[in-house]
């Protein structure tokens, strides 16, 4: 399949999104993926390996929703150490009709790399664009697994994983739950440093295959850096999987409890495509750049209607003006979500505008996204 074909079914994909299931007496179910596993070893430390981790805290994940989180169930995608595709994984979750899925890893870097035994932190990515190089390294480095499998290039449409090439396709790319999958990310990333003691490397975006079958909520978690070893000896030991569980598991719970407080203050949770953006996707996809007004922010846009922000950074508390933080971007703005303040930059009247003046954010910020607000509240 051409690479083109595969633009086409992921636009479909954008703009006709399968609708969740909102039975309210459901129980809700969390999928998680424990990554790699069986001939797949993924990331190797001194010790141990990633497969091996990653299968550890799940199980633990896995008892505490079970005993602990109200009207919850936990599944996995592997309860062993044998392998599971990448398309496979998330085809589980939709099987179990879950409503978010939880993929758990180790990251790593190249033996060459003079932070080898250095490098620490864990990280929260959602499904989205070439953000950075450095995110881009980590998706290749997942997705690389689909090499394992037999006739891959067949199976995943001529897609090559260490082909920067191949990632155009996620350029159009926008998952129906990226807002929620962003607020889960941010829920779990807060207690992975608070509860697990994690150095905070932040929530990301990149190109995962394992994410893109999703049609729920999806986060993939990168624990720590399994090639340091001393994050590999706290990964390996009982009490340090414990932690990364419990720290897991209290996102989860925020997430939840904060999403119910949403869905009671709001009728509807959904924003559905307009024309305005169907048209800007069609001029993405032929290539055209698409003619805006100045990136600089504004005030009073669209009064009453929706406003385009640039949300870039999230922070525990308050951030001062010249905050070393803020990396000198002025003016900005933020709102509370849940105990976390949630940083914004310009006001802008369509998706065109804030586009444009997203590249003069991203250089600053990788990872910074368009959200769409009303009456100063963030419009999901």
């Amino acid at each position: 399949m051409s690479l083109t074909k595969i633009i086409k079914i992921l636009i479909v994909i954008m703009l006709f999104p399968v609708v969740a299931n909102a039975e309210t007496d459901k129980e809700f179910v969390v999928m998680i993926d424990p990554g790699h596993g069986g001939k797949d070893a993924g990331a190797l430390g001194r010790r141990t390996n990633e497969k091996t981790v990653n299968l550890a805290v799940a199980k633990k994940l896995q008892k505490l929703i079970n005993s602990k989180m109200k009207d919850a169930k936990a599944e996995m995608t592997r309860d062993g150490d044998y392998f599971v595709t990448l398309k496979e994984r998330p085809n589980i979750a939709k099987r179990k009709k879950a409503d978010i899925f939880v993929s758990i890893h180790a990251n790593s870097i190249d033996k060459k790399s003079p932070m080898h035994s250095t490098i620490n932190g864990a990280a929260v990515y959602t499904l989205g664009l070439k953000k950075s190089d450095t995110n881009l390294s980590v998706a290749m480095r997942e997705n690389a697994v689909m090499k394992l499998e037999s006739d891959y290039s067949t199976t995943y449409e001529g897609f090559d994983p260490s082909s920067a090439e191949s990632y155009i396709a996620f350029e159009m790319m926008q998952h129906s739950n990226m807002d929620q999958s962003i607020d889960l990310a941010e829920a779990v990333q807060n207690e992975l440093v608070r509860t697990a003691g994690r150095k905070n490397n932040g929530v990301r975006q990149a190109p995962f295959w394992v994410l893109v079958g999703t049609s729920m909520p999806a986060i993939l978690v990168e624990l720590d850096y399994i090639c340091n070893p001393r994050m590999e000896k706290f990964m390996a030991s009982e009490a340090g999987q414990e932690k990364l569980a419990r720290a897991i598991y209290n996102g989860i719970e925020r997430f939840r409890k904060n999403s119910s407080s949403r869905s009671s203050s709001s009728s509807s949770s959904k924003v559905i495509p307009t024309t305005e953006d169907v048209r800007e996707t069609e001029v993405e996809v032929a290539g055209k750049a698409a003619k805006s007004e100045s990136a600089t922010p504004k005030s009073q846009v669209n009064a009453g209607g929706v406003v385009y922000k640039i949300q870039f950074l999230t922070s525990p508390t308050v951030l001062k003006k010249k905050d070393s933080h803020l990396k000198g971007l002025s003016p900005v703005d933020y709102y509370k979500d849940g105990k976390t303040y949630k940083y914004t930059y310009g006001e802008y009247s369509s998706m065109s505008e804030a586009n444009a003046g997203l590249k003069k954010v991203k250089k600053l910020f990788g990872d910074a996204f368009v959200i769409k607000t009303r009456d100063g509240k963030r419009v999901k």
